[in-house]
């Protein structure tokens, strides 16, 4: 029986197949910051990520990784990090039962008041253009724009992850590894998603649906994720245009979290 695919190895799929188209595009309306990552960069980001939470940070296979962080790229690469080394990805997680505690600076000050579990190892993100450090990172919290950029460009895990070990973990389901990649799949043909199609998204990783749609059903289909921090309404429409959008995917507040195809041709 055929290995199951896994969020990692859709990963590497991408790299093998265009590793210079873009994948993820983040906005900050509210800084005027965009940033583009292809495959390629995004993919390296990621290693370097790995490598931080599996040898600094000493995280095992099956840890759980709280991520408390908005819609951002670096959330992004977080997610794959986790899914790499692993680990198990707990957006919105609470710090006081997780092994890793990924902030940024609007959770970081909670986080650091109130504690963590036992043992649990901190890293502060500032989430400021050009991946700047933290302005001053508390007492045993690891800045990430500090820690990461050593990190080794390419990740081979001591063991390869389990695909039948839960891998994401939201307060309504877990899926192992095998489920997650199974779901993008299923998710990216169930949208009619296919190579060359972006998705705009403004909503933080913290649902699986908002996971599959922001990062990877796009992945799976060979398309891309335009991610929007902040968006400006007024600028939505230069936006799709400009990126070439073909979905949306949490931009309308009052409406049911649900991708939206666009009758666009680029």
């Amino acid at each position: 029986m055929p290995t199951p695919r896994t969020p990692a190895g859709l990963l590497d799929a991408a790299v093998r197949a265009d590793a210079a188209r873009p994948l993820v595009t983040f906005y900050d309306d509210t800084t005027g910051e965009r940033v583009e990552l292809s495959v390629a960069t995004f993919e390296n980001w990621v290693a370097k990520t790995a490598n931080l939470l599996a040898d600094e940070l000493a995280a095992e296979p099956g840890a759980r990784v709280s991520l408390l962080l908005p819609a951002h790229w670096q959330a992004a690469v977080w997610l794959s990090a986790c899914w790499a080394a692993g680990t198990v990805a707990v957006p919105g997680g609470d710090p006081a039962s997780a092994d890793v505690v990924v902030a940024g600076p609007d959770a970081l000050a909670t986080v650091v008041g109130s504690g963590t579990g036992p043992g649990a190892d901190v890293v502060g993100l500032s989430l400021r253009p050009m991946a700047g450090r933290l302005e001053a990172a508390p007492p045993g919290v690891v800045d990430y724009a500090a820690a990461a950029p050593g990190q080794p460009d390419r990740f081979s895990p001591y063991s390869p992850p389990d695909p039948h070990a839960p891998a994401l973990e939201t307060t309504s389901r877990t899926l192992t590894a095998a489920e997650v990649a199974a779901a993008a799949e299923d998710a990216a043909s169930a949208w009619g998603l296919s190579r060359g199609d972006r998705v705009l998204s403004t909503s933080a990783y913290d649902t699986v649906d908002a996971v599959l749609a922001g990062l990877l059903a796009p992945l799976a289909a060979g398309g891309g994720v335009v991610l929007c921090r902040g968006l400006d309404p007024s600028l939505l429409a230069r936006r799709v245009t400009t990126e070439q959008v073909t979905a949306l995917f949490g931009v309308d507040p009052g409406a049911e979290m649900s991708l939206e195809r666009l009758s666009l041709r680029w």
